[in-house]
């Protein structure tokens, strides 16, 4: 949906433009960087085997909400796609989108050219969905091998991955606007392990106590591992519609308010 939306809202041209943003990235590409990405792909492999298969032994099966009984791996698989999706993003929209911008300038040569911030935004946005979509298609086939989910519901979750993916990408370059040293990267990396522990990861949320439970409801990540959950061991329904909307919403949103905030910080 998102890729439907946004020609018509930036045009042709805005597009064209907006890709030449994510080809420069391409092709400033060292080696080392695929370090980076291997590194950014192993860590939820590893919870996954660690948590989800260790543990799970101990655990033993859960019963979802609909009264479906899973394996602990099935149940924390989905949440460690999610969290794949949002790692990959942020990392890409925070630490590297604001090192461009505050401390290389690259942008300021950009908006030299026809690009404008908006588009700037979209590309980075679009780079950034360039390696989270690459985690989550590795990990979709590991959760298949593993016997964790079906290959077409694995080919469902992949454009949900996506869609998580831009949500926590459009949210990473809006806190990356607000930052103003490398020191304020602490607080959000505590946040960004916060949602980690506490958003139906390794537990229902039902587990909570109910004034803790509406909090971790409304956060993007436990959104994001619900609708993922769902798709890959939930049973037959339309529970994760309010999901798809929360997500479309957070990107449309973020995307605007990022657009904006480096139209101030360029143009002044």
């Amino acid at each position: 949906m998102v890729a439907l939306v946004l020609p018509r809202l930036v045009g042709s041209a805005g597009m064209r433009r907006s890709a030449s943003v994510a080809e420069r990235n391409l092709t400033a590409l060292r080696s080392a960087y695929w370090l980076v990405l291997l590194s950014g792909f192993l860590e939820p492999v590893l919870y996954l085997f660690s948590i989800g298969v260790g543990v799970g032994a101990l655990v033993g099966d859960l019963t979802l909400p609909g009264g479906q009984a899973v394996s602990y791996a099935a149940f924390v698989a989905p949440a460690m796609l999610a969290s794949s999706a949002m790692s990959g993003a942020l990392s890409e929209t925070t630490f590297n989108f604001f090192g461009k911008m505050k401390y290389m300038k690259l942008y300021d040569g950009v908006i030299a050219t026809p690009v404008q911030p908006f588009e700037i935004a979209l590309g980075e946005l679009g780079w950034a969905m360039i390696r989270g979509s690459l985690y989550s298609a590795a990990f979709l086939v590991i959760m298949v091998a593993m016997d964790l989910t079906t290959a077409a519901r694995a080919v469902l979750a992949f454009p949900a991955a996506v869609l998580v993916g831009f949500a926590f990408g459009a949210l990473g370059m809006t806190v990356s606007t607000l930052m103003r040293s490398w020191q304020d990267f602490d607080l959000m990396g505590s946040a960004q392990f916060t949602l980690f522990l506490f958003s139906g990861t390794f537990v229902p949320a039902e587990a909570y106590p109910t004034a803790l439970r509406w909090v971790v409801e409304v956060t993007p990540l436990y959104r994001s591992v619900h609708l993922i959950r769902e798709i890959c061991v939930g049973v037959s329904g339309w529970s994760w519609l309010p999901d798809v909307a929360y997500l479309l919403a957070l990107t449309a949103g973020m995307l605007a308010l990022a657009s904006r905030r480096m139209g101030r910080l360029l143009y002044k």
